[in-house]
């Protein structure tokens, strides 16, 4: 069957929402999970970036996704209609809730939420079933992202990855948790269970790996070899001091010679198993030559076909693996004659409604979220409004994590990072610790206020936006956009740097750059950084403000990208 035949299925099975009764709802799973005949030998299963979310939640997909330079109007920067037009999926479906921010709110009451570890094990036990032998992968974004990851450092995660049955991950925000602890878990917990690989990770006196670069494993008699890509600019996104004594980089050299050695000991096929951003992976794929597959993460895309890239070698297949849980990536090579001669690839969104929860790891979810479920449900304020954050950038759990810092502060200005995680809320929904918890999480979670002059205000913009609209992907080292508070301006993603943001103004007054505003922010990278976390911050103010109505969305204004299809 082909694409298209596969994603049609899908459609018409989803079109009209979830069917009563026993057998009807057993048609139903079976026409969207069955994995159709294809000549292949060897299954990887692929997820990543799932933020330590356990339970299923709602995920609202991003309305802005700017593309520039030779990246507009290119997956994976292609959001709402264009994203369905290019992949051919009918509007008002299953597939169509789970791909877009469309009808979000009405299609996420009736399809109900999306992901969970309960679920997603029920799906890979059913792809298993399906095709013996299939690795899973996990592209990393693993341990944090929730208060119990947090709370725990990571070993609710471990625990749910190990049960999963995850056979090798990469990582990022595990870093996070700091060196020490990154290397008790993988050298203690994950030991003869899962593979962490890493091969950009180095220390920074010899230059020495410090995880294990590639390994080769055998599927159904044929030796794949998998290749780990961490995410390259940690000591830039996050606290240098975390990871001190390593160094990282995306190591284009490095990696030729992983794949020259893998393929020298008889690799059929090559993946990478990367946590680099689909932008970056796409500019890699046409760089270094051997590899047979990209399964990449960090940017949270959730791309259902894979994107060829020509080079020196041949052609390597790009993909990325959407976040939060969503979606379960199911990949077929078919390997003939020591090399890949076909593939069939699946993302499929994990709909906690049409698939059982599995009954091991329900218990061990509950087991780990014991001791903190009290906390966790305590009812802060009501929403009128549907809170998201994904998108370039501001969303409205953003804006109320902005109108927080200001009032609390009683600053003039607010900066929220750009950070990609964090699960949605519907309107009338209440929003718990947990919800915040969900949007702040962090190992750094300082609040701060300094003054800063127009003239810094200014070039901290220009940079930050420079990480994420640099023409070069390479130089893409950043999430989304900064969110601002108080301040408006004007952006034009497709000038260059210093070009890119003016017309600063609060309150209607252009911002002077000789003058000093007092400004909030959390997140601060500096070493030795304190204040009160960000979390107290926000649940203080929805306590006092106990409803929420819809926040006022303070979007810059942008130039240069009016016919850009990654702008809904």
């Amino acid at each position: 069957m082909s694409r298209r035949e596969f994603l049609h299925t899908l459609a018409v099975a989803s079109a009209a929402g979830f069917p009563l009764g026993r057998a009807a709802r057993a048609a139903t799973i079976n026409d969207f999970y069955d994995l159709h005949s294809f000549g292949n030998n060897v299954t990887l299963m692929h997820f990543t970036d799932c933020h330590a979310q356990l339970l299923p939640s709602y995920f609202r997909e991003p309305s802005v996704n700017i593309g520039v330079a030779a990246m507009a109007g290119k997956p994976p920067h292609l959001v709402g209609e264009a994203l369905l037009k290019h992949y051919q999926i009918s509007p008002n479906t299953r597939l169509a809730h789970a791909f877009t921010h469309l009808d979000f709110e009405r299609d996420a009451r009736a399809y109900g939420e999306i992901g969970g570890f309960a679920h997603l094990a029920t799906l890979v036990k059913r792809v298993r079933a399906q095709r013996p032998g299939a690795l899973l992968l996990d592209g990393g974004d693993t341990w944090q992202g929730s208060a119990t990851a947090l709370w725990t450092r990571g070993e609710d995660m471990v625990q749910a990855a190990k049960l999963l049955g995850v056979d090798i991950m990469t990582g990022h925000w595990e870093f996070t948790l700091g060196a020490a602890r990154v290397k008790e878990l993988v050298e203690t917990q994950l030991k003869g269970s899962i593979e962490f690989l890493a091969q950009n990770v180095l220390t920074t006196d010899f230059g020495d790996p410090v995880f294990a670069p590639w390994v080769m494993r055998e599927i159904n008699g044929v030796p794949i070899a998998i290749i780990g890509q961490a995410f390259p600019y940690v000591p830039i996104a996050h606290p240098r001091h975390f990871v001190s004594e390593w160094t990282f980089g995306i190591q284009e050299e490095n990696l030729q010679k992983s794949v020259d050695a893998a393929v020298a000991k008889g690799a059929h096929a090559v993946v990478l198993l990367s946590h680099n951003g689909m932008d970056v992976d796409l500019k890699l794929a046409g760089r270094v030559s051997g590899i047979d597959v990209i399964l990449g993460g960090h940017t949270h895309d959730a791309v259902p076909d894979p994107i060829p890239v020509k080079n020196r070698g041949g052609t390597t297949l790009v993909t990325n693996a959407g976040c939060n849980g969503k979606f379960l990536a199911v990949l077929d090579l078919d390997v003939r004659n020591k090399q890949v001669a076909g593939y069939q690839y699946r993302l499929l969104p994990v709909f906690s409604r049409m698939l059982d929860a599995d009954q091991g790891m329900s218990e061990l979810i509950t087991k780990v979220r014991a001791p903190y479920a009290q906390k966790l449900g305590e009812k802060l304020a009501v929403s009128e409004a549907l809170l998201y954050r994904r998108g370039n950038f501001n969303g409205t759990f953003d804006q109320v994590i902005l109108d927080a810092l200001i009032q609390e502060t009683n600053a003039e200005i607010a900066f929220s990072p750009g950070f990609r995680w964090g699960t949605s809320v519907l309107p009338n929904e209440t929003i718990t610790l947990e919800h915040v918890m969900n949007q702040t999480a962090i190992t750094y979670p300082y609040t701060t206020v300094t003054e800063m002059s127009g003239e810094t205000i200014k070039s901290v913009l220009e940079d930050i936006c420079d990480n994420l609209f640099n023409p070069d992907p390479y130089l893409q080292q950043g999430g989304d956009m900064v969110r601002t508070g108080g301040l408006r301006y004007v952006c034009d993603p497709t000038a260059t740097i210093g070009n890119r943001i003016r017309n600063m103004t609060l309150n209607g007054k252009l911002i002077e750059a000789g003058k000093r505003y007092k400004v909030a922010g959390w997140a601060p990278t500096g070493e030795g950084a304190s204040g009160r976390p960000v979390w107290e911050i926000v649940s203080r103010y929805l306590r006092d403000k106990q409803v929420i109505s819809v926040p006022h969305l303070n979007l810059p204004e942008l130039s240069g990208v009016s016919d850009n299809p990654g702008k809904a």
